[in-house]
């Protein structure tokens, strides 16, 4: 039902809007504001009035229309459907750029035109627009289109398919998926498919009573009943066994399952989040995946884009990746091996733009990261085994990034090993040099002497 408002009611909606906890402004057809509740003024605009002025200018410093700089107009989509509209923007804040999810709400008059607008503002929290730790990082275009569907279906119950390379950061996606829907307070869970036999995917899906097999020497929860209310992230759906693919078929059409070695008929209320990087329509047409659970997981596909498509955000994504891999050594990487990172296609997508950084932060004996490190790190004819340098030389296909990090681990070891020799101080000074801890060393060193 369209809400109508007559310019006496102003105030009363001013005063509703000032006692809601979230950001709210109210604003005329000529994207003036006409009031700022509490919330907005506290988060976007502390020391300054936004009253009288566009919401377009406060929000993105843009003297026109978002339509008319390269987004979308939610006043402009919400006048022509006449109803509530949602979009991702990026909105300066105290603390810089963040991503918000706005919701635009039409105020019509008695004559039946939208005159005033009611915008919240929600910061979306599990997306940054630059280097924030542990969350989605970016702002280029491809990745802005796939955060306007990720936003879009957030806050449903409808099933989503995320479509993208290895390393694209799909794990990340599914928890934003997560946490701006209406399940974020409960547990999200993931499933690693392409980790499980068959025998133990049942067992570590369903769970399973005691005595169900050898070994079952007491009753197990499994994934699902932990996920009970929340997100369960299916990743890698595309190697689930196909005798398990019914199993699961039925547990979503349903909502019910049983444990291993049990009778009793279990329910789950959950939300379903899947991923792949396999076609899994040529697995179809092969007969290697149901046709009937494809559609099933793929109400709402979302594609990645691979990091080449993104170059852009290179430079937030390094910073990022940085803080992640040594948080207390303030790494920084040179302007000439940025553009040495820019060049590059990356196959293995972000989390080969990460082996690469935490190869050449070992190399470093400072926390300048410079265009050698940078291009030393990169260069398969350092880090890959005799062999392999081998078919490179004779000008075959490199190995693709998934094949790398296997690869890799003998490479990284020697030369981790050639830090600790050239190293005459205790561990912990070298895990300090290196910007990783005590523990996070001793595995590694471990890993190596295995």
């Amino acid at each position: 039902m369209e809400p109508l408002i007559a310019d006496p009611a102003i105030a009363q909606l001013v005063a509703y809007l000032d006692s809601l906890p979230e950001p709210h402004i109210l604003f005329d057809r000529q994207y003036r504001i006409v009031a700022a509740n509490a919330a907005y003024r506290g988060r976007y605009a502390p020391t300054e009035s936004v009253v009288g002025r566009t919401c377009h200018f406060v929000s993105h410093r843009s003297h026109v229309p978002c339509d008319q700089a390269g987004e979308s107009c939610p006043l402009a989509e919400a006048t022509r459907n006449r109803r509530r509209e949602k979009v991702v923007h990026l909105h300066h804040a105290q603390g810089g750029q963040e991503y918000v999810n706005v919701e635009l709400t039409p105020i019509f008059a008695a004559d039946g035109e939208a005159r005033y607008f009611v915008e919240k503002m929600e910061p979306l929290r599990a997306i940054a627009s630059s280097d924030s730790e542990n969350r989605l990082v970016g702002k280029a275009p491809a990745f802005r289109k796939m955060l306007e569907r990720v936003t879009r279906v957030g806050d449903s119950d409808a099933s989503v398919l995320l479509l993208g390379e290895s390393g694209t950061g799909k794990e990340l996606i599914a928890q934003a998926l997560h946490e701006i829907g209406p399940r974020r307070a409960m547990p999200f869970v993931v499933v690693e498919c392409a980790n499980f036999t068959e025998s133990l995917f049942e067992s570590e899906l369903f769970g399973h009573e005691k005595g169900a097999f050898t070994g079952a020497t007491t009753m197990r929860k499994g994934l699902v009943e932990t996920a009970d209310g929340g997100t369960l992230f299916l990743d890698e759906v595309g190697d689930i066994p196909l005798t398990m693919q019914v199993k699961l078929l039925r547990l979503l059409e349903t909502g019910c399952y049983r444990r291993v070695g049990g009778t009793e008929l279990r329910h789950a209320d959950l939300r379903i989040v899947s991923a792949t990087h396999r076609d899994l329509r040529r697995m179809i047409a092969d007969g290697a995946f149901r046709q009937d659970l494809f559609y099933r997981l793929s109400t709402f596909p979302i594609r990645i884009p691979p990091l080449r498509e993104r170059m852009e955000d290179m430079e937030p994504l390094v910073r990022a990746l940085l803080r992640r891999i040594s948080p207390r050594r303030e790494l920084v990487v040179a302007p000439a091996a940025l553009e040495s990172l820019k060049r590059y296609d990356y196959p293995g997508n972000v989390r080969e733009l990460r082996n690469i950084l935490e190869r050449a932060a070992i190399m470093a004996a400072d926390v300048r990261l410079g265009q050698d490190h940078i291009e030393q790190a990169m260069d398969p004819a350092v880090w890959l085994p005799t062999d392999a340098r081998l078919e490179v030389e004779r000008g075959d296909t490199p190995p693709t990034a998934s094949a790398v990090p296997a690869t890799l681990k003998r490479a990284e070891a020697e030369r981790l090993e050639a830090v600790v020799a050239a190293h005459h101080g205790t561990r912990r000074a070298l895990a300090a040099k290196l910007g990783i801890s005590e523990r996070t060393l001793y595995r590694r060193l471990g890993r190596k002497s295995g």
